[in-house]
């Protein structure tokens, strides 16, 4: 790969001191970059061709001395900042990273950081928390703080330790703490995401990345759950039985929101608001992107015509608790909040909905584990048991593709599997 590394002299704009600065200069496909080095030179003690300071020998005199010692310092330096160009590029070179100017410069500018995988991490994450992506900025960081227990000196590693033996290695220790395969899908999955984003901007290491063909098999580490759908009767028991406890009555009505929204998810439900609500030719619906994936490409709104059921619902539930802002559900129960602090208090309501959700089938009667996934997976089940084609209930989803749709589906329960039987 041609490149060459040059310390060129400014020419054109003196300090007060009547001296010049002295730049790195990178060029590479006939394309350069000047790199301010904080090095100044006289023109009486530069070498234009050389590049470098000129010491005058058996000058005497405590002046020429001093001068010649600062000319020394100079050159140390000037040789110290080719020994760290020319390590850069061979990193890349090694790693396969068909290198810009930009990262080259990126690279040398922060050598503390240079290829660090943990202060890339760091930076993610705080990224991710400054963007407003919350949920994602406290997975990665999950994601970080378990790695730090795994390797006391994740500060120190390069990306070209997070390698194969390093992943297998990491895999054993989540083994060890009891953690199911979900959970450390869970985990690998963040990793993974980190090494692919630093391979793109082409600071990670791509001789060394550990996922892909030979490598580590995320999807392998994922397990088969309990069913999470309700059967039709304890639905039915559901949709018709008013719970006595008004904190559960009102858990009951959330869950069937979500389930005649097409299993709309909590974070959903609770950042919906009046705007949403559009009118169209045949009625009105509600119109909104998923806060999973709303900054995705492409992602395109999910619409739900609001039938009577669903008008029924949102208006007992804002007549037994009132709405703050343009919040359509009484959910989010404190004006004003926004970024972190809505997050953090829509996470705060979403558990104690869980725990609703927990009393309100104990006293319905109803011998399921009920949770907020559990409405989403009913909805996706009643569909495919109605006869609505996949592709058609992965679109009400809002999933990005079918394979996560035949994650909910393909496990059918005992009467779909009788059904089918009677045709033998």
């Amino acid at each position: 790969m041609a490149y060459s590394i040059r310390f060129p002299r400014r020419h054109d704009k003196a300090d007060r001191n009547g001296r010049y600065a002295v730049r790195l200069c990178i060029t590479k496909n006939k394309r350069r970059k000047y790199i301010a080095l904080d090095l100044y030179a006289d023109p009486a003690y530069w070498d234009e061709a050389g590049e470098q300071f000129i010491i005058l020998r058996n000058l005497k005199g405590a002046e020429q001395k001093a001068e010649n010692k600062q000319c020394e310092a100079g050159n140390a330096l000037l040789a110290k900042y080719k020994v760290r160009a020319r390590e850069i590029v061979e990193r890349f070179e090694i790693e396969g990273i068909d290198w810009t100017l930009n990262q080259f410069e990126d690279a040398f500018l922060n050598t503390s950081k240079q290829g660090k995988f943990n202060a890339y991490f760091t930076d993610r994450i705080a990224e991710l928390h400054a963007t407003g992506h919350i949920g994602n900025s406290q997975t990665y960081k999950q994601t970080q703080d378990i790695l730090k227990s795994y390797d006391r000196k994740l500060d120190q590693r390069l990306f070209s330790d997070i390698d194969l033996r390093y992943v297998r290695g990491f895999d054993m220790f989540l083994q060890k703490r009891g953690c199911c395969g979900n959970t450390r899908k869970f985990y690998f999955k963040a990793l993974r995401a980190i090494l692919n984003r630093a391979n793109a901007e082409g600071v990670g290491s791509v001789a060394t990345y550990p996922f892909g063909r030979g490598g580590f098999e995320v999807s392998k580490l994922e397990e088969a759950t309990a069913k999470r759908y309700l059967p039709a009767a304890e639905l039915s028991k559901l949709k018709s039985t008013t719970a006595s406890n008004p904190q559960c009555e009102y858990a009951r009505k959330l869950f069937l929101f979500s389930y005649y929204c097409y299993g709309i998810s909590f974070i959903d439900m609770a950042m919906l608001t009046a705007a949403q609500i559009k009118q169209m030719e045949d009625g009105d619906y509600i119109v909104y992107k998923r806060q999973k994936i709303k900054r995705q490409k492409g992602v395109k709104p999910i619409s739900i015509k609001i039938t009577p059921a669903i008008r029924q619902l949102i208006g007992s539930l804002q007549a037994a608790s009132p709405t703050v802002d343009d919040f359509l559900l009484p959910i989010v129960t404190r004006s004003g909040y926004t970024g972190e602090r809505l997050y953090m208090h829509i996470r705060a309501r979403y558990s104690k909905y869980q725990k609703y959700l927990r009393l309100l089938a104990e006293e319905l009667g109803i011998d399921f584990h009920l949770t907020s996934y559990v409405s989403r997976h009913t909805a996706a089940m009643t569909l495919q048991r109605n006869n609505i084609p996949r592709e058609v209930i992965s679109q009400m989803l809002g999933h990005a593709d079918l394979e996560t749709t035949n994650i909910y589906l393909d496990s059918f329960d005992n009467e779909v599997i009788n059904e089918a039987a009677k045709v033998l």
